[in-house]
């Protein structure tokens, strides 16, 4: 990794070595990365992206870590982390265009403060803008899908390119990008609707306010651990299954949100993994649905 290192200097980037992932993670579990990078513009974004591809280098792409468990064995690699790429924009009076880093909870205050209506279902979800709309992030009737109208991305020659909304094929947690490992998104632009400051702060204070009261934020947890079945809810198949509140050492499945496997002693990530394996297996066996993760493993 040295010429790695050096390569980083050159660029003035920062970055970590022998990095903890638990720290860059909310499920705070996971081993060691070789190497962090922190790039602050898209033209150092590009520049690490082609240098991994040019050196055949194992990477992966982070923003706030909310949906992803690194193994305890860690990552032999490079980790991308957008955090620094983080700003917010009007375009119109209508738009709102911000970097891939953004913190989602920041994107919705600001729409909030401009009075634009379209995303109170996403105010608590702890993501970054980018990772949103890697997965299409979704809550309470609500996706990314209905508000983005289109990003820009760096397509896997290094290319910056724009994609509009409807060819991003988004659906239930997923999009073009979480099916391809060949691009990265670097921003998005969100159509929104006018309307009035006091309703939206409304709405998002009820459903922060189920957030809450309903999920066990006071744990470390990746969110919804499971993809929500056709026809059926994760968290109360789970629960029929007589698994609401069982621990495997320092994992859990909340007892809050069956929903929800936590961090609740200082669990391993081998800790998770194992109770999200079993929690899959007595579903399959007691209800014939197999439940997919949402919480993407990097093993």
């Amino acid at each position: 990794m040295k010429d790695f290192f050096d390569f980083l200097n050159i660029l003035q980037c920062e970055y970590l070595s022998d990095v903890s992932l638990a720290e860059y993670t909310t499920f705070r579990a996971g081993g060691n990365c070789a190497v962090m990078a922190f790039p602050d513009t898209e033209s150092k974004i590009a520049d690490i992206l082609k240098y991994v591809l040019e050196n055949d280098i194992r990477y992966y792409i982070i923003g706030k870590g909310s949906n992803l468990l690194f193994s305890d064995e860690g990552f032999d690699g490079v980790i991308i982390n957008t955090v620094k790429l983080d700003y917010i924009e009007l375009t119109d009076e209508n738009t709102v265009n911000c970097a891939c880093g953004t913190p989602l909870i920041k994107l919705c205050r600001f729409a909030l403060e401009n009075s634009l209506s379209g995303l109170e279902f996403a105010y608590g979800i702890p993501g970054s803008v980018g990772g949103a709309v890697y997965m299409n992030a979704g809550a309470y009737g609500g996706e990314i899908k209905d508000v983005i109208s289109e990003c820009r991305y760096i397509d896997s020659n290094g290319i910056i390119r724009v994609m509009r909304g409807e060819d991003m094929k988004m659906s239930y947690r997923k999009s073009i990008f979480s099916s391809s490992d060949d691009m990265l998104i670097l921003s998005a632009s969100f159509k929104l609707i006018k309307s009035e400051y006091d309703s939206i702060k409304e709405k998002m204070n009820e459903l922060m306010a189920r957030r809450k009261e309903k999920q066990p934020l006071e744990y470390p947890s990746a969110g919804s651990t499971f993809k929500r079945p056709e026809g059926y809810y994760a968290g109360a198949l789970i629960e029929e299954c007589g698994l609401k509140g069982y621990c495997h050492k320092g994992a859990m499945v909340s007892d809050k949100h069956a929903g929800f496997i936590i961090n609740k002693d200082n669990a391993s990530a081998s800790d998770i993994i194992h109770l999200i394996k079993y929690c899959q297996q007595k579903v399959y066996e007691k209800k014939g649905v197999m439940l997919e993760t949402e919480v993407k493993i990097i093993e």
